[in-house]
């Protein structure tokens, strides 16, 4: 696949790239994640001043207006020094929310200071029955009057401590599972009845448990009932990121793993020598270049909308979640007893594609969409299309 970058997409990669050496060593990270929320406020301003808060969104707001292509050059070089600042959270979710499905004034009001670093958000709209499915809400939302009423609890929200504004997913009407019937609203995280308790995930970044007890919102975001259909394409572009953030890992833990086994010697040979290793360190690279031409595919079909976009990103998350188990695995065991401890990054970087892999859903999940999508019954039209064609 010929996948070229353009000049400006280099110049992004090559400033995270700079960025990630001198601020994102081991130890670094390690003091980063150790602050408060988990990531570093200076960082974050950082990033709003070098321009990459505002990729996503639309020149009308002062944005990039970056496409999948960009979003990936991005996330695939946070990834290679494990950065752990919300911007998947905030910029991608909650932003690419507000930018879906809000009011003029809202966008108008909002994304500016997202851009700026000013305001962090959250997206809450998983709860503890759902696992994966995010239609399975129970979230309540009442109207009494003209105002709306929220009542319930949403788990596993990231940045959910840290976010100044949150997006909540609630149930209108409907049947607990039910596609329709979802409707999306703006909450000022800090309005009376919401209530955060915040924890730190295996990777070490955090997330938080939130309930709503009574909690007005301060505006509906897109249409009352149709929240599914607004927040299904966001989360497949959270997707992407992700799968484009573990593939900057893999790469990474591949490159750690092989200049350990060039290093480290065993019977005064350097362990790199030994042809079953060899083996295996092939097996991973594979594993990685696999992942690489599969989210290639899976950008550009998003890039162009291409029918099989939906396709190609089931596929892809199911690649991910299997392909960082093995490289994972692989590079603990190659190095050997100092792969299980802190003292390495090894650990760390695994910690991050287990979570990854269950963000969204696990690649067991993913498969089982692929198969209910390949399998689904095609249509009289859809036939009619295909035999035209």
């Amino acid at each position: 696949m010929n996948f070229n970058l353009s000049e400006e997409q280099n110049q992004i990669r090559d400033s995270i790239a700079r960025f990630v050496q001198e601020h994102y060593s081991f130890e670094q990270r390690n003091a980063v994640v150790a602050q408060e929320h988990g990531f570093s406020a200076q960082h974050w301003q950082q990033f709003a001043e070098l321009g990459w808060l505002s990729i996503p969104f639309a020149e009308e707001f002062d944005g990039f207006g970056g496409g999948p292509v960009d979003t990936m050059v991005l996330m695939q070089e946070f990834g290679r020094g494990l950065v752990a600042e919300p911007y998947l959270a905030t910029v991608l979710m909650f932003g690419g929310l507000l930018q879906a499905g809000a009011t003029e004034a809202i966008k108008t009001e909002y994304i500016p200071r997202i851009i700026s670093g000013e305001l962090h958000g959250a997206f809450a709209y998983l709860e503890r029955q759902s696992r994966y499915v995010m239609t399975d809400i129970t979230t309540s939302a009442k109207k009494t009057g003209s105002d709306w009423v929220l009542n319930g609890q949403k788990s596993v929200v990231l940045n959910g401590a840290a976010a100044d504004k949150l997006i909540v997913a609630a149930r209108s009407a409907g049947e607990q599972a039910d596609e329709s019937g979802i409707t999306l609203f703006l909450v000022d995280a800090a309005a009376e009845g919401v209530e955060r308790t915040a924890y730190r995930m295996t990777d070490g970044q955090e997330a938080a448990n939130i309930s709503f007890n009574n909690v007005t919102p301060e505006a509906v975001i897109g249409n009352e009932g149709e929240g599914y259909a607004l927040m299904a394409p966001v989360v497949d572009a959270a997707r992407l990121a992700v799968s484009a953030n573990a593939l900057g890992a893999m790469e990474t833990l591949n490159a750690q793993t092989l200049e350990y086994c060039k290093t480290r010697e065993q019977f005064g040979v350097a362990i790199g020598s030994f042809q079953a290793l060899q083996h295996r360190m092939v097996d991973t690279f594979g594993a990685c270049e696999n992942v690489k031409s599969l989210l290639y595919r899976a950008v550009c079909a998003a890039q162009d909308n291409d029918e099989d976009a939906r396709r190609s990103l089931l596929a892809l998350k199911v690649m991910v979640g299997r392909a960082g188990k093995l490289i994972g695995g692989e590079a603990i065991q190659l190095h050997g007893g100092m792969g299980m401890t802190d003292e390495l990054s090894v650990g760390f970087f695994v910690k991050r594609l287990m979570i990854i892999n269950t963000l969204f859903g696990d690649a067991d999940y993913h498969q089982k969409l692929f198969a209910e999508l390949v399998n689904a019954p095609v249509s009289a039209a859809d036939a009619s299309n295909a035999v035209a064609a």
